[in-house]
């Protein structure tokens, strides 16, 4: 399809590469795909997405074969926005792309990693993974003659840094200052933002069954699954279980994105947006469910975070996640002469920049690269030179 023919059907309010703020670095445009296409696929072909194949969701990653990495969730959010942006007539390229690379910053062994990486850096300006994925796309991907980075799109690189406090949007330029003047970001952005809520919800579910975490009984005691549940059970009362607990959990996504899609396009009319230009000076985002789904919807979080994120056994992964990943930074802070060649050679004379590189190095790990490079660290009878280090 022309790019023309893309624009065209595109609601007026959608992202429109046309308009775009475009790159940092200015580059001819592509000649058979759009913009947010070469977007796309940049992401896609970097290293630190294909990384997410081995770094934690919940559970990490050699703990089964059949659960969700960071590279599936990312999939998932993408697949789940391609869909809600084309019901809406938003950019569905621009979707895609946030979506694949909104957890390219993400540390190994998911938030336990992020939380720990975080106090270490503390008093050399933290940790987030929102800012890392940032600073991923834009300085530490090294792939490309003529600029550092991935030079991405302004509008990609905006659905990317989902929060950001004040402090630090004030070194970002025209990126930060949304969040300076209350502003929101394109639809697309929002969408990206909501579909990687409805993905890490409803599959965590799938996974805490199949982990053992989570059983049938505790989750009738939330409407968005009983519901569903009840009425799968009433419709084919002889689904062997594991086929109904599939069907529930492809049942509760479908209300919610059909309830996001039928919401949100109301609210659009309701408000008069016309604009791009409208959506960013909008008091708040435009995107949402209604209060009675948006609301099981929160209970089945609440649900999630005291049944499965506190769960006794996730806990303790946790725990040791985070000593590992405390004990990495502490040798390399008291020895930068232990990382490999290549991070040494970016060490600066600064200690909150000696912090930073170091931060990258560990942020940039897989679970099990974090795991074995912890071993080649503390255990004595880990003798072996180890793998390559993350780029």
């Amino acid at each position: 399809m022309s790019r023309a023919a893309v624009t065209a059907m595109l609601a007026p309010y959608a992202a429109n590469e046309v308009n775009s703020r475009g790159r940092t670095h200015v580059e001819p445009p592509p000649l058979y795909r759009g913009e947010y296409q070469r977007d796309r696929d940049r992401i896609i072909h970097c290293a630190a997405f294909r990384r997410l194949e081995y770094k934690t969701q919940v559970f990490v990653n050699h703990e089964g074969d059949l659960f969700r990495t960071r590279l599936t969730h990312s999939l998932e959010v993408a697949q789940l926005g391609r869909s809600v942006a084309r019901a809406l007539r938003l950019n569905e390229d621009l979707t895609e792309a946030i979506a694949l690379a909104h957890d390219l910053g993400h540390t190994p062994f998911g938030h336990s990693g992020q939380h720990a990486l975080n106090e270490c850096m503390r008093e050399h300006g933290g940790f987030e993974h929102n800012l890392q994925s940032l600073r991923v796309v834009d300085v530490l991907e090294e792939r490309y003659a003529e600029f550092p980075g991935l030079n991405l799109t302004f509008e990609t690189r905006e659905g990317i840094l989902k929060h950001c406090s004040r402090e630090n949007a004030k070194k970002l330029g025209e990126l930060g200052e949304r969040f300076l003047h209350n502003k929101q970001p394109s639809l697309e952005a929002q969408l990206a933002n909501v579909a990687d809520e409805i993905a890490y919800n409803n599959h965590d579910v799938d996974d805490g069954l199949r982990y053992g975490l989570l059983d049938i009984e505790q989750l009738m005691d939330v409407e968005l699954f009983a519901s569903e549940y009840d009425a799968l059970g009433k419709r084919y009362p002889q689904l062997p279980l594991r086929r109904r607990v599939h069907e529930t959990i492809r049942h509760m996504i479908n209300r919610v994105v059909v309830d996001l899609i039928e919401h949100s396009s109301e609210r659009l009319t309701t408000l008069k947006i016309k604009t791009i230009d409208d959506v960013r000076g909008a008091k708040q985002p435009l995107l949402a469910n209604t209060e009675e789904i948006a609301g099981q919807a929160q209970t089945l979080k609440q649900f999630l975070r005291e049944n499965l994120y506190d769960h006794y056994r996730v806990r303790r992964m946790s725990r040791k996640a985070a000593r590992i990943i405390k004990q990495l930074y502490s040798a390399f802070i008291e020895d930068t002469r232990l990382l490999p060649t290549q991070y040494q050679e970016k060490l600066a004379t600064d200690p909150a920049l000696r912090a930073r590189v170091i931060a990258d190095y560990i942020a940039g790990m897989t679970d099990r690269y974090a795991i074995h490079e912890h071993a080649r660290l503390f255990d004595p009878a880990e003798l072996t030179w180890g793998g390559e280090p993350p780029v």
